[in-house]
């Protein structure tokens, strides 16, 4: 079943298949909780669009029905490439949370609606919902996605799990995501609610007295015992214990059977429409445009910048600026314009704050700002601002770091490089080294952490003199672009007299190879046999430009076919190729879970040894993964020297799961090939982000929001099949956080142990902060480690649960069907939050006209707002937020007259007041 709508939104869905078959999580065969999700979020999105797209005086309309060709109706004109990676990426992250809460929460009634724990379940979406807000509001929207995932399943296990449907109700529930209303009528835990049903397939179980008096009632799950009240229902099915139980049987309609194919279907359709009802409060709540960087549509580039802000660094800082300021001036208003402006300053022992912006105005006074000073000795706090950065960018950025000292906080290494796996973001280096860091150590040497770091992100390490520097941040410009991919990265130390083959498919432009390491000779061979040596600077393939130990060569065009890098050298390197394309891939590795829905979860750490590797897979282009053919898909050493390819299993909805039964012993990176169907041509596409197994994993769930000043308390477990002994654990905050964790646990092979990490967020935490917490645990001899990364969220503790009320007094004007750019239309409104929090912002959600307001205080603050518009523009929505995210709406739209045209008299908004409480006086209700 897919919900009502006038367009084919399922077709639009990644990771979605059609809402046919079961409620299960993400993976198997019958997504439908993806599937409930991806509708309701698509078609959201659509309509969010549009009126975006309205209220700018500009046209909607995209050219197919695939994801990426919304996304490039919905970003506009503007000139340049449309990846369709973010948008993927965070649909995924919304997606396979929502799978996790049949792992994690597998046995908590509240998250599944089971057992009656109606009050604990609508608190879920409740806390959920206002966590959402509350980290948009802050700018955390990777933990908004993730907490909206998990908040829409438990509301649509709601209608297959409970009685809503059998009780005759046509219409979504309501108060499950309205803080001011409560569960109404709950069967008491004393009453009967169901008739035994021998078969387990009797079409209504419910008794009578249930239906006629509206009781609302859910099936009792028994995973791991049989036992429930006497006379409930139970859920049913083959993993519930308590359905052999009299009352016999079970009432969910998780998947649709000969018995409950009708109830089936209408919890499926309920489901959607409460999935939408959720989605337009947090939009009312965070406006259109926070609404969109919310699904992740938003241009692709971030231009992330950390710098070392001591006495020896003013070139550097000066350099950087430079950049920054021609970034922002030559992209703006084109698809390469940064989406998100991430700023971090370091120093010793001072770093931070991060600084994250959407306006590029800000990121210009920001940075304009940083002066050098201080910083008497050699090593800085580089990797503790770094952390910072990894942390506050969203995934997949490109963060470039400004320094000429080596780091002084190293104990942070590990928890770098978890980061950096976890986030898949690149790293380079710009390393000017200065006469102060010199006298000890020499440059290869004490900057060697840098160069590993960039290696295993995919970045680059530069090292230039100071005079030099601003030949060699021109990689920042290449890459501070939309829909960047990599399509080969090489590593060899020592370095091999080899050829190295790389494929340019039709769909690249500005195609750019980095080749780093000192006196390195190649030769570059074009399809069609063409060949220009590293000497010569401008020759018939490309431009070479030389600066510190990076060769950065320019392509005078991108020519269709194998090209080959040639390396006559056995100095060490690193070799990457880089272009701009909307040809590319989102992947996650994943483990198998079982239970009542199993299906694949992401897993959050390195994979784990000694089984098949598995990653479930999305491929993105102009025209959608429909219009792609994935051929090969390869998990290939940094050397290059062992691949190791996998088989391919096409899921529904465009995803693949790729099983890749030898994996490479140490580090290794994803690579792929394909076929555009378009153009017939080959493509060729590689991962950055280096990534291991180990037989250590750690597991930890965060089942709560932390409260400012209270104790948050969360437990781990870390299980080996390798070395027996005492593991290290190290935990560890973005936010500097008071914590404690164990030091140590004492593991046996094939066992497992577990700790508890304690944090407690100061008193005035800002609600919605997002905390990141790393732990790692290091076998005996740091011989093998894991790590696992979470993102928690600060929550005030909410007692405003009341919307704005918002009323409409008048409506002025008359439009006419025949001429409507001739004639306007005026609306007059009072806004109110009684004794709420107070009003935070009032927005047009829908409509392309003016909305100007003014504050009265005449016991309470009323704000008096008029919105006028012309009749082209008939439909309004306004929008009252309050300071915790309650949403009050006032809706019009201006019916059009097909008379003549009258003349109509317009009183002043004063006027209209006073006329309007005069007439209420007068003649009350």
């Amino acid at each position: 079943m897919i919900m009502k709508s006038s367009v084919p939104v399922v077709a639009l869905i990644a990771l979605v298949v059609s809402r046919v078959q079961a409620f299960v999580s993400v993976g198997g065969i019958k997504n439908t909780h993806v599937s409930i999700t991806g509708s309701a979020v698509m078609e959201k999105v659509r309509e969010v669009c549009e009126a975006v797209a309205e209220s700018e005086g500009r046209d909607f309309k995209p050219t197919g029905s695939s994801a990426e060709e919304l996304l490039r109706a919905c970003l506009g004109t503007a000139t340049g490439e449309v990846s369709g990676a973010k948008f993927r990426t965070a649909l995924n992250q919304i997606y396979m949370q929502n799978g996790f809460v049949d792992r994690d929460f597998m046995g908590s009634a509240p998250h599944h609606f089971n057992n009656e724990a109606f009050n604990e379940g609508r608190n879920l979406i409740i806390q959920g919902t206002a966590a959402i807000k509350a980290n948009v509001r802050t700018d955390n929207l990777q933990s908004a996605r993730e907490t909206l995932g998990r908040v829409c399943h438990t509301l649509q296990d709601f209608y297959s799990h409970s009685n809503w449907v059998e009780l005759g109700n046509k219409s979504p529930y309501a108060n499950l995501i309205r803080p001011d209303l409560n569960i109404e009528k709950i069967a008491d835990i004393a009453m009967p609610t169901c008739s035994d049903c021998a078969s387990g397939t009797c079409p209504n179980q419910l008794l009578p007295a249930i239906l006629n008096g509206k009781y609302l009632t859910s099936g009792y799950m028994g995973l791991f015992s049989s036992d429930k009240p006497q006379g409930k229902c139970s859920h049913g099915g083959e993993t519930d214990l308590s359905s052999t139980q009299n009352p016999r049987g079970g009432i969910s309609k998780d998947e649709p059977r000969s018995h409950n194919t009708d109830l089936h279907n209408n919890a499926v359709n309920l489901a959607a429409e409460a999935t939408m009802e959720l989605l337009e409060d947090i939009r009312g709540a965070i406006g259109n445009k926070d609404y969109l960087r919310l699904m992740g549509i938003a241009r692709s580039a971030v231009l992330a910048f950390v710098i070392d802000t001591t006495g020896s660094m003013s070139d550097d800082i000066a350099e950087a600026q430079r950049v920054a300021f021609n970034i922002i001036d030559t992209k703006k208003g084109t698809q390469d314009e940064p989406s998100e402006y991430i700023l971090v300053p370091f120093n010793d022992p001072e770093f931070g704050p991060l600084i994250r912006t959407t306006d590029s105005d800000v990121m210009k006074s920001e940075i304009s700002k940083i002066r050098a000073n201080g910083g008497g000795d050699t090593p800085e706090m580089c990797l503790s601002a770094l952390q910072l950065a990894l942390t506050g960018a969203p995934s997949s950025s490109h963060i470039y770091v400004f320094t000429d000292a080596p780091p002084k906080d190293m104990h942070l290494e590990k928890t770098i490089s978890a980061l950096i796996r976890s986030t898949k973001s690149s790293v380079s280096f710009f390393m000017t080294a200065s006469r102060r860091s010199k006298r000890t150590l020499t440059a290869s040497t004490q900057f060697q952490v840098y160069y590993d770091m960039a290696l295993a992100s995919g970045g680059q390490a530069i090292e230039v003199s100071k005079s030099s520097l601003s030949q060699a941040t021109d990689i920042i410009v290449d890459t501070s672009t939309s829909a960047l991919v990599t399509i080969l990265q090489r590593s060899r130390n020592p370095g091999l007299v080899e050829s190295i083959p790389f494929l340019l498919d039709k769909s690249v432009s500005n195609t750019t190879i980095y080749i780093t390491g000192s006196s390195l000779t190649f030769n570059l061979r074009s399809p069609t046999g063409v060949t220009q040596s590293n000497t010569v600077d401008n020759g018939p393939l490309g431009t070479i430009q030389k600066v510190g130990n990076l060769q950065r060569i320019q392509l005078n065009g991108t020519e269709m076919g194998l090209w080959h890098i040639d390396m006559t050298t056995t100095q060490p390197y690193t070799i990457k190729v880089m272009g701009q394309s909307a040809i590319t891939f989102i992947y996650d590795f994943v483990e198998e879970f079982k239970g009542p829905h199993p299906a694949f979860a992401a897993i959050d750490g390195r994979p784990s040894a000694g089984s098949p590797a598995k990653l479930l897979l999305t491929l993105t282009g102009e025209k959608g993964p429909e219009a792609l053919e994935l051929q090969e898909v390869a998990l290939m050493e940094v050397s290059g020297v062992k691949v190791s390819n996998g088989n391919i299993e096409k899921m529904d909805g465009g995803d693949y799961l790729i099983t890749v039964k030898e994996v490479p012993e140490g580090e290794f990176v994803v690579l792929l090939k394909g076929k555009d169907k378009t153009s017939s041509s080959l493509f060729q596409r590689q991962t950055t982000t280096q990534m291991s197994q180990s037989k250590v994993t750690i597991k930890a769930v965060a089942d709560s929001s932390m409260l400012p000043g209270e104790v948050f308390k969360m437990n781990f477990t870390v299980t080996t099949n390798g070395t027996s002994g005492a593991y290290t654990i190290r935990a560890r905050n973005d936010k500097n956080i008071p914590m404690t964790h164990p030091s140590t646990l004492n593991l046996v092979s094939g066992g497992s142990a577990q700790g508890t990490v304690s944090l407690t967020p100061p008193v005035n935490t800002v609600s919605g902060t997002d905390v990141t917490l790393t732990i790692e645990a290091e076998g005996p001899g740091g011989s093998d480690s894991n790590y696992a990364v979470l993102r928690l969220s600060v929550l005030s503790k909410v007692t405003d649960f009341s919307p704005p009320k918002c009323e409409i007094v008048d409506v002025q004007g008359t439009c006419y069907s025949s001429s409507c750019s001739s004639s306007n239309w005026e609306l007059s409104v009072n806004i109110t939050d009684g004794n709420g929090t107070g009003i935070e912002s009032i927005s047009i959600q829908q409509g392309s006209g003016n909305f100007t307001q003014r504050e009265v205080l005449d016991g309470v603050i009323v704000f008096m707002g008029v919105y006028d518009a012309s009749c082209c523009s008939p439909s309004v929505t306004l929008s009252a937020v309050d300071k915790v995210g309650n949403v009050g709406r006032c809706s019009y739209t201006m019916k059009s007259s097909a008379g003549s045209r009258l003349i109509s008299m317009s009183l002043p908004l004063w006027a209209s007041l006073l006329l309007y409480g005069f007439l209420r006086d007068a003649f009350p209700l």
